[in-house]
């Protein structure tokens, strides 16, 4: 495993094999190459290198407790500021990628490729819209043909925007549209190696080098022509493809998709090319953020600065997908990683390039006015492997008259912010929480909101919204209120906000003995402000950073907050507070929300989210709360999709078979449906599908469980309702809830 200095705490590790040692900063660990061994008294792998230089790695367990060792290796310039990591400048046609240049965006054309007109028209309308970079799918020799015209015709038609071509499974085609084109896409899964077949692959060393050996014959080629025409090169990674290969040694995991991208760097730098840049794409945002971080960690040591291609591959439409997008390339740009865009969305081309600017024009703001907070020690964030930090949910304590112990949800909470006009219409009202009625009495359900923000009671007088909050409150839903509201219009069994300057002065000891509290936390405070959390019983803390803050970062506060409660050994659960200003576009709340609170969750940091937007459809707040938690891998209340964004390849109207599938299938909480148009990325890319309906030939559709097809070539007008026949027969189907 590749990275700097042993610490002294590895350094006196022994193993009965002569051959226990750390591996070189230009290896990385196989799985065949790593032993157990005890270490104080728990066991951990470490690595066997059969000849160990004076390079040594430093390593640690991923988290406490982990078998796993991983490299204690900066990931980015900072952690408690956004600092924008340092890259060489790579040329794609005329547009200069890399830190000294703005943050490109771009986005791929869904047309037929050797349909050069409307390929043209669409290139046009992308570049019209104002993105960087257009990329165009080539699958074969015919598409490489077209891509010689359609450069002609748009240069003819002095439309200069750098091409791209998407190649898999075809290195003449790519060594073909090189003449043509600025940019070469290669996927290392597919580029040399065969589709994967899911097999568990045992190699000896001679054997993978003879593989490694196949891949340079093949990829050499293709290398030399992009020296030789000045083209760029993306290395790109696809979780969904990585080969037999790499998940034999690696998994399927992020090691293996950095791995099976530097096979193909250490080729383009024997070759002394450098004028390419990496991605690591997958449709998990956590996966993704995780395989990004690894990577630049590695490149880190050995020395590399090659720039970065971000993006969640497969995001889907709608808000679905600009949430997820968001929460992936947002967490990194706040961490300075990233030099051009792309957001992948089953939607027309044009419409991805706003959410990109948008994410762009947010990673460029966060690096130049370096947003952060002032340096802090961060010891307990996990970089490298997803871990929850899991607030402890509050218990019942003897005396209490009603249950909090659902006030919070062990997978997430949502809460919300009500008004005093939605307690006037009570039946609305629980509905709108998301709550089921019977007898017009509120039940908390699966997607209902767990507790309520009210900032001002009703007055003692008006009974019928007092009622309204009782029925909530006998349900388990927190009602929590502000300290002043309390005080003047007490409210039985009220959870009570209150601040740190509230909490130093005592003014909360005005409230009856064993009110539950609930305290909002800035998280740049001094330390010795934050020391009052150790002394009171807190039943959650908010993190709430005004909007308004542009200098210090919310994502380094709650860091900086998380840090400290840490450290103290203070298991209060933390939720993110954003209260967005009043006209806010719900695109940009989406992205802001998704790059703020989803940059955190992805990290295991925090028990949920509030949000706030004076203006906004209620239900649009909840919804966007609850795929929040979603796009993180936390709380799930709905059908997850998978689904790509189409291309020359799709075999199908994605659009509107997604439409189609989502509007029978959306009420699945727990199952995952991928809606892939074409098998290009493998059924690896639905690793996290239960199923999946992928185009197999011209209105022809395949259906598969999990990584295994079960059904060929069934025609498209009777694909979906086999698709809910396929789900119903493993047990996964429930009839859609009747209207009320």
């Amino acid at each position: 495993m590749a990275t700097g200095a042993a610490p002294a705490s590895f350094m006196s590790l022994k193993g009965r094999d002569n051959g226990l040692g750390f591996a070189k900063p230009s290896d990385f660990v196989k799985v065949s190459d790593m032993k157990r061994v005890k270490f104080h008294r728990t066991k951990i792998f470490v690595i066997k290198n059969s000849n160990p230089g004076s390079d040594i790695a430093e390593l640690r367990p991923a988290s406490e407790g982990s078998p796993l060792l991983v490299p204690v290796q900066k990931y980015c310039e900072s952690t408690h500021k956004t600092i924008r990591r340092k890259t060489r400048t790579v040329m794609v046609g005329d547009v200069a990628l890399g830190s000294d240049h703005p943050i490109r965006i771009q986005t791929m054309t869904t047309t037929d490729t050797k349909d050069v007109a409307a390929t043209v028209k669409q290139v046009m309308e992308i570049a019209d819209r104002g993105a960087d970079i257009v990329r165009i799918t080539v699958q074969g020799k015919r598409e490489a043909d077209a891509c010689f015209e359609i450069k002609n015709t748009l240069v003819q038609k002095n439309y200069n925007i750098p091409l791209v071509a998407d190649i898999h499974f075809a290195p003449t085609v790519a060594l073909r549209v090189a003449e043509c084109f600025d940019k070469i896409r290669v996927n290392p899964g597919n580029f040399a190696d065969r589709r994967a077949q899911f097999e568990q692959l045992e190699y000896t060393d001679d054997d993978y080098q003879k593989e490694l050996e196949h891949i340079e014959k093949v990829f050499v080629p293709l290398v030399e022509k992009c020296k030789k025409y000045g083209r760029a090169m993306r290395i790109g990674t696809n979780h969904g493809s990585l080969s037999d290969r790499i998940m034999s040694y690696y998994g399927d995991s992020p090691r293996g998709m950095v791995e099976s991208a530097f096979e193909f760097a250490r080729i383009c730098r024997k070759l002394d090319f450098h004028n390419f840049v990496f991605s690591m794409k997958a449709s998990n945002p956590v996966i993704m953020v995780q395989a990004y971080r690894l990577l630049v960690a590695e490149m880190n040591v050995q020395g590399w600065d090659y720039p970065l291609h971000l993006g969640v591959t497969e995001a889907g439409e709608g808000e679905d997908g600009r949430m997820k997008s968001a929460i992936g390339i947002g967490t990194l740009l706040q961490d300075g990683l990233g030099d051009t865009i792309r957001v992948s969305l089953t939607e027309p081309p044009e419409e991805e390039i706003d959410p990109c600017r948008k994410l762009a024009n947010l990673g460029m703001k966060a690096s130049q006015i370096q947003q952060g907070v002032a340096p802090f020690e961060e010891k307990h964030r996990r970089y490298f492997d997803f871990q929850r930090r899991s607030g402890d949910l509050p218990v019942q304590k003897e005396g209490e008259e009603v249950d909090y112990r659902g006030v919070l949800h062990r997978d997430g909470s949502v809460l919300m912010s009500i008004s005093l006009d939605q307690l006037k219409t009570p039946e609305l009202f629980y509905r709108s929480l998301a709550a089921k009625l019977v007898l017009g009495m509120p039940f908390k359900d699966l997607a209902t909101v767990d507790s309520i923000l009210l900032r001002e009671l009703p007055p003692a007088d008006n009974k019928d919204a007092r009622l309204a909050l009782k029925r909530l409150i006998d349900v388990s839903m927190g009602v929590i209120t502000p300290l002043s509201e309390q005080l003047t219009k007490p409210l039985p069994n009220a959870m009570v906000l209150v601040n740190l300057n509230e909490l130093s002065s005592g003014a909360h000891k005005l409230l009856p003995e064993g009110t539950r509290l609930v305290v909002t936390v800035r998280g740049d405070e001094p330390y010795e402000e934050l020391e009052v959390l150790k002394s009171i019983d807190a039943t959650m803390i908010l993190h709430d950073l005004p909007y308004s803050e542009e200098k210090t970062g919310r994502v380094h506060a709650a860091r900086r907050l998380f840090e400290y409660l840490s450290e103290n050994s203070l298991n209060l659960p933390v939720l993110h507070h954003i209260t967005f200003p009043k006209g806010i576009p719900r695109d940009d709340l989406v992205i802001k929300a998704g790059a703020n609170a989803g940059a955190l969750l992805v990290d295991g940091l925090g028990d949920g989210i509030l949000l706030e937007a004076p203006d906004q459809d209620f239900e649009f707040i909840r919804n966007t709360s609850f795929n929040l938690l979603q796009g993180c891998r936390m709380r799930n209340t709905k059908t997850e999709y998978v689904s790509c964004p189409s291309c020359g390849r799709t075999l199908f109207d994605l659009q509107v078979i997604s439409a189609e599938i989502r509007e029978k299938t959306s009420h699945l909480p727990g199952v995952s449906i991928a809606i892939m148009g074409c098998i290009v990325n493998g059924p690896g890319e639905m690793a996290d599908a239960d199923f999946g309906y992928v185009g197999g030939a011209p209105g022809k559709i395949d259906l598969y469980v999990g990584k295994t097809v079960v059904k060929r070539g069934i025609a498209m007008e009777g694909a979906t309702d086999a698709l809910i026949q396929l789900i119903k027969e493993h047990g996964r189907w429930v009839d859609p809830p009747v209207e009320e």
